[in-house]
């Protein structure tokens, strides 16, 4: 079997280190592209920013854990919050900064919100031409806000370990997220005990140690999609039994099933493309992940 490489979210070794964090007191307002892999060290601002990609899945790493936000979701960074980023896909980054004294979602604590179609677009618009200053601008930072605080919040969150026990467990399931040991069988391996595992899952996290579970998979499998993977090898690299058993958890998750997740990044994606708007980029070939995603979710016959 070949050797496979998983993106690692933050665990105590990872997380955003004290020391040697950039400080930019302003917070851009811009459109940054970031290649698949791409990576901003740490740093912080003395202002809010809303940090969106359309397409891809930006992995945003603070002390708390590793907020993932694929290209339907936003992240709000709270002003003074210290944080990474890391893109899985190549993908746009849009950013939005905004003073410390306007805080739209009244939140301290960075947040993942959903991203529907207006939101979207003010937020494409806003960050397009960061430099104008009219009053045509300031209307639309205003519609901005008000989306802002319409935006239902995602619990998107990988948190970081602070017990090493915990942390060795969790480090285990991310260098492989099919592993399919029991919380027993990784104790074991670790030196640690079932009860004391599960209670500091509890304690830590808020979250038993199958409910974190997926939530890691469903990290690796945002990162395998936005690498072009198709559905059926992500499902069994991060652990699922089948595609319709991956697909169904996914659609759970996140609204959709991983085909449709797919396509709107990649229309998303397009959307940005000056080759697109002037009619000159040539069509493209289905994804693997469509097609994976539709011979999956196809009715079958009685047998």
């Amino acid at each position: 079997m070949p050797n496979i490489r998983h993106p690692r979210p933050a665990t105590r070794d990872t997380a955003v280190p004290d020391t040697a964090v950039r400080h930019t007191p302003k917070a851009p307002t811009r459109t940054q592209p970031l290649a698949a892999g791409g990576r901003i060290d740490a740093h912080r601002h003395d202002e809010h920013q809303i940090v969106y990609a359309g397409s891809g899945v930006l992995a945003v790493t603070t002390e708390t854990g590793t907020w993932f936000a694929p290209g339907t979701r936003a992240l709000w960074v709270p002003a003074g919050t210290v944080h990474a980023h890391r893109a899985h896909g190549r993908l746009d980054l849009h950013l939005v900064g905004l003073p410390a004294d306007d805080n739209p979602l009244g939140l301290d604590t960075p947040t993942v919100l959903a991203v529907g179609p207006l939101l979207r677009e003010l937020i494409l618009a806003y960050t397009r031409d960061p430099e104008d200053t009219g009053p045509e601008r300031r209307r639309l930072l205003a519609v901005l806000r008000d989306q802002l605080r319409a935006s239902p919040q995602q619990p998107l969150l990988l948190p970081t370990a602070t017990d090493p026990r915990l942390a060795a467990v969790c480090d285990l399931v991310h260098a492989d997220p099919a592993d399919p040991r029991t919380l027993a069988a990784l104790g074991a391996a670790t030196g640690t005990g079932e009860r004391t595992l599960s209670r500091l899952f509890r304690a830590e996290f808020g979250l038993t140690f199958p409910q974190w579970r997926t939530q890691s998979r469903l990290y690796h499998a945002l990162a395998m999609l936005a690498e072009d993977l198709p559905v059926t090898t992500v499902a069994h690299r991060c652990g699922w039994s089948s595609a319709s058993a991956f697909i169904e958890v996914f659609r759970r998750s996140f609204g959709c099933t991983p085909g449709t997740h797919h396509r709107r990044a990649r229309t998303a994606a397009a959307s940005d493309d000056p080759r697109v708007r002037s009619g000159t980029r040539p069509p493209r070939r289905p994804a693997p992940a469509d097609r994976a995603t539709a011979r999956a979710s196809a009715p079958r016959g009685k047998p």
